[in-house]
């Protein structure tokens, strides 16, 4: 057997027949060197995992430390007022009305009515007729009292002439005192029925005049509850309205309080609803009493005539209420408690400070601090219902009405 054969046969392998020599390839050696590559790998993609989750989860615990951080100390808005001077400025609400407003009905017997002369809206001038009342009976009154009247001043003339005749023929005695006496009487009792009848002739006449029914004072129509063919009496109720020289008012209802600042003359502007238009006007009456239910008062703003102020309409009134210089804060910077109005203002050391004010005039820009505040405070604006004294908060300035 050939030994040659043999090695070839147990390797696998050819042998160099040329040189005589046997070369060997050994698979176990490449198999081992692959598998150590193989180990160095896994073994470096496990390292570069490990550093990774740890870099992953290293941050993840600190966001959570960060947010909490970021969240436990607030940022706020806040302002530094200053001082300025502020007009002061009372809104109110109310209706419209005629400042004299004066019911007109029959104040005569009354009847039935021939015409209507006016309506609602018309300009009338003093003593002007409304309406015309039927007075066809009354004119007969009047004419039958003027004919007794014609009667009893005959009578009486005729009792003139017999005292006249009577005192002539005293003289000569053929009449005695007694019977001068008696027609001095008689004549004097014709002379009153002259004065009786003219006296009722005078009243008739007099209550025919009131049967129309006219203007007591000149001014501007504002109802009318009449028409032609009605019968009216005294009882009738009102059957016009009449504004005094077309003169309006506003009565503005107002607290105590706004009351206390207001003088009679104060300047105001009224705006109906459902209109932007202002009209000028000025207090000229101050209630001097105050609801007890509500705690207001009333506050009459006289307004010359405009077609734009219809009495019974609903308006709001700005009234002028002096001024002053102080600092000014919108309405959410200012708090309040059982011990009074207050805000926060952040100090030096970014914590916030309770700082007790007193407010004042109350303007479309803000409300007026009058005492507590220098105006140079940083005040926090918003979200102060949220504080406590001593918090650490991060100021953010912002301008005043930001």
């Amino acid at each position: 057997m050939n030994y040659d054969a043999k090695i070839d046969t147990a390797t696998g392998m050819m042998g160099n027949g040329n040189s005589g020599t046997v070369d060997v390839y050994d698979a176990g050696d490449e198999h081992d060197a692959r598998s150590g590559r193989r180990v160095w790998l896994i073994v470096g993609a496990a390292v570069i995992a490990l550093i990774a989750i740890w870099f992953i989860l290293h941050a993840r615990a600190e966001k959570p430390a960060d947010t909490a951080a970021a969240t436990q100390i607030p940022v706020v808005s806040v302002a530094t007022p200053g001082r300025a001077s502020i007009a002061g400025e009372i809104t109110g609400t109310g209706s419209i009305a005629a400042r004299r407003e004066m019911p007109v009905g029959s104040v005569g017997e009354g009847g039935q009515v021939v015409s209507v002369l006016v309506d609602a809206g018309d300009w009338v001038r003093k003593g002007q007729p409304l309406a015309v009342i039927d007075r066809s009976v009354q004119v007969e009154q009047a004419a039958s009292l003027a004919a007794q009247v014609d009667v009893a001043a005959a009578d009486a003339r005729l009792a003139q002439a017999n005292l006249d005749r009577a005192l002539r023929l005293v003289e000569r005695g053929f009449i005695s005192k007694a019977d001068i006496d008696r027609l001095t009487a008689t004549r004097d009792a014709a002379n009153a029925r002259v004065k009786v009848a003219r006296a009722q002739l005078g009243e008739t006449r007099a209550r025919n005049n009131r049967l129309n029914i006219v203007a007591p004072e000149a001014g501007l129509v504002l109802t009318r509850a009449v028409e032609p063919g009605q019968v009216v009496t005294g009882g009738s109720g009102v059957l016009f309205r009449i504004a005094k020289g077309g003169e309006m008012e506003m009565t503005a209802r107002l607290s105590e309080d706004d009351l206390s600042k207001l003088s009679i003359g104060v300047r105001a502007e009224v705006t109906p609803v459902g209109t932007d238009r202002a009209f000028a006007g000025q207090i000229w009456q101050l209630s001097p009493v105050v609801d007890q239910q509500d705690r207001q008062g009333v506050a009459r703003i006289a307004l010359n005539y405009a077609p734009g102020l219809r009495p019974g309409g609903f308006a709001t009134a700005r009234i002028a209420a002096g001024t002053l210089v102080a600092p000014r804060l919108p309405e959410s910077a200012i708090l309040s408690d059982e011990k009074g109005s207050f805000v926060y203002v952040v100090g030096k050391d970014g914590k916030v400070e309770r700082r007790g004010v007193r407010t004042g005039l109350v303007t479309a820009g803000g409300i007026a601090v009058t005492e507590g505040l220098s105006g140079t405070e940083q005040v926090v604006l918003r979200a102060g219902g949220f504080l406590n004294p001593g918090d650490k908060v991060t100021p953010r300035r912002v301008e005043q009405g930001g």
